[in-house]
Order: C-alpha cells, then sequence, then structure tokens
C-alpha cells in the first residue's frame, strides 16, 4: 500500500506516554529536538493526541503547573488517518500539521506521515530530477481535453508525469502540467507547443527542470 512506503513506523519515533507530566514531556520534546511528539496511552498502543513544546513553553512562562498530566495541554486527539485511508484524503486531513498520526486496522497508532515525505513524493512522482521540462496547458475543461493533449505529446514523445489542477476563478478553468522526459530538445519542445496551440490548447508556462532559474 502507498501510503505505508511513507509513513515513519512507531518503533522508529519519540512518544509521550499519556501518564507522563507536562514536566517530563518538556524534557522530551527538548532532548529530541522536535516541535511536537505524539503521546500514547500506556500500553503505547492508542494514540491520544500530540504534545507541542510552544504551548509547554507557554503554560510554563504564565506560572502554570508543570507537574499536571501531559494530557493537560494535549492537542489534535481527532487528527488521524488510517493506513487504507485514500491518498486524497490524507491532503484534506493533514493541512498545516507537521504531521498526521496513522493508526492500523484495529485502531492502533502506526506512525505518522510528515508533510516533508509527502512532498517528497509528489516531487519524485513529477519527475522533477529527472524530467526535462514542464509544460503548463490550459484548456477549457471540456470532455476529451486531456486525451487530444495526451495524444498530441505522445506523437512525439512519451509524458514522464500529468497533473491536472481545477481553477474556477480564471478565464480558463483547467490547468494541466505534463512533465516531458530528459532527452527533449528545444525544437522538439517548441514542436510539441506549435502542435497544441494549433488545436486551441494554450501552453501559459514552461518550465525547465535542467536549468531552472531563481
Amino acid at each position: 500500500m502507498l501510503l505505508k512506503t511513507l509513513v515513519y513506523k512507531k518503533e522508529d519515533l519519540t512518544t509521550v506516554d499519556e501518564t507522563a507530566t507536562l514536566a517530563e514531556a518538556l524534557k522530551i520534546l527538548e532532548g529530541s529536538g522536535f516541535r511536537c511528539v505524539p503521546v500514547l496511552d500506556k500500553t503505547g498502543a492508542l494514540f491520544r493526541g500530540n504534545i507541542y513544546k510552544m504551548h509547554i513553553y507557554r503554560h510554563k512562562a504564565n506560572g502554570g503547573d508543570m507537574n499536571l498530566p501531559v494530557t493537560y495541554l494535549l492537542k489534535n486527539a481527532t487528527k488521524f488517518i488510517y493506513v487504507n485511508t485514500s491518498f486524497f484524503k490524507v491532503f484534506f486531513t493533514i493541512k498545516e500539521l507537521p504531521y498526521i498520526a496513522v493508526l492500523d486496522e484495529d485502531q492502533h497508532f502506526y506512525g505518522i506521515l510528515t508533510h516533508a515525505s509527502l512532498l517528497n513524493m509528489l516531487s519524485e512522482s513529477w519527475n522533477v530530477s529527472t524530467g526535462s521540462y514542464v509544460l503548463t496547458i490550459a484548456s477549457t475543461g471540456k470532455r476529451g481535453d486531456l486525451a487530444a493533449i495526451a495524444k498530441i505529446i505522445s506523437k512525439v514523445t512519451s509524458i514522464a508525469s500529468c497533473i491536472t489542477l481545477d481553477v474556477g476563478q480564471d478565464e480558463f478553468i483547467r490547468r494541466t502540467l505534463m512533465t516531458l522526459p530528459q532527452g527533449v530538445t528545444p525544437e522538439i519542445r517548441d514542436d510539441i507547443i506549435a502542435q497544441l496551440e494549433k488545436k486551441n490548447f494554450q501552453v501559459i508556462e514552461i518550465e525547465d527542470l535542467q536549468h531552472p532559474s531563481n
């Protein structure tokens, strides 16, 4: 399963026991260097939420009792996904969290999925390191547009990757980002663009992956 390959497993993580005090949790956080870590029940099987270093510091600065249980400042208790959660749902759930907890089929804590691992996977799927050019192609989004774009490009070269974005407020309602493989010359690129625009598909941006600009 794709999601499992991206998850940092429980045994490799720094976690805090729900029976720990805020003082003990802060010591663990400062020792780990992380800004937040998962809090698990005393069996180590159930996810209780996250504890953030910032919240403990704020509590301490305001004269708060550091002997209170870590659960006093628990956050994100309902923010989790499952190992079989659909990939698209992950994007709506993780949002601005540094990571999201992952549970297995038995509701037990399996590990975490970080923003970084998710972005790295997207980067790899986009073939940023091995592609030649990314063409951003605007279309009306009508039925058959994607097939027509792919057909035009496939007559000249293969397609390394494809991402389609809907843009509701623009003149065009859909933008398709096509990554061309290595070996595509500027001449081949320009020929593809000419053929696309001949069919009324506008290439609104060209990114050179091998010679990126600042």
